[in-house]
């Protein structure tokens, strides 16, 4: 391979790493962090509106074009989709079959970002003693492990998780509200695995606290 080849190749691997670094700090990323914080209590509160033929619908999809800029098409436009009867069932389905999805997903998103700032900030925590933390007995050197090792790559991690639920979330979305339902079984199916991954790999986690 010649240097013409090799160009590029280092190119394109320091535009991802640049990606990778700006991600924590783009406005898209904690407005995807807001959706996922959301989704859940209104997800929630979607279930008694749509068995009263509320707007369950349209506030599902309101939620994702606000902070995800995503444009859900709203069924039965054009003669497709699911009106009356039909798309409140697929709105009250929608609301029952993605709780399990935004509770992993609310869970996991404010751990990870509880995760950065203890670790970051862990000269303030009251907890704090260097002489029983790691690479201590300085708190120089017990912050650097614990800013190095738990928070600089949970802040650069964090990011992608969320960006992975909240499509996971969108997908669930299109597929119960929309007007194009095609893989919304093999979506459904996801998700539920997803949840239950998620939920198995807590466990360990709780019995921490």
């Amino acid at each position: 391979m010649d240097i013409t080849e090799r160009q590029p190749a280092a190119a394109t691997a320091t535009s991802r790493t640049a990606v990778i670094l700006r991600e924590p700090f783009r406005a898209r990323t904690w407005r995807r962090t807001a959706y996922v914080v959301l989704a859940l209590p209104v997800g929630l509160l979607c279930i008694p509106i749509a068995l009263v033929g509320g707007p369950a619908a349209r506030i599902q999809r309101g939620l994702a074009r606000r902070l995800l800029g995503v444009e859900v098409g709203e069924a039965g436009a054009g003669g497709v989709g699911a009106p009356g009867m039909r798309g409140r069932a697929l709105a009250l389905a929608h609301a029952v079959i993605s709780a399990p999805l935004n509770l992993v997903a609310v869970t996991v998103t404010l751990y990870f970002w509880m995760v950065v700032a203890i670790n970051l900030g862990f000269p303030l925590r009251p907890d704090n003693d260097p002489a029983q933390s790691w690479d201590g007995p300085t708190m120089a050197g017990a912050w650097a492990v614990h800013a190095g090792g738990g928070g600089l790559t949970f802040l650069f991690l964090t990011p992608w998780v969320v960006k992975g639920f909240t499509g996971l979330q969108v997908r669930l979305a299109s597929g119960f509200l929309g007007a194009d339902r095609s893989g919304l079984l093999r979506t459904t199916g996801i998700a539920a695995g997803v949840a239950l991954v998620c939920a198995l790999l807590s466990v360990p986690v709780i019995h921490q606290f």
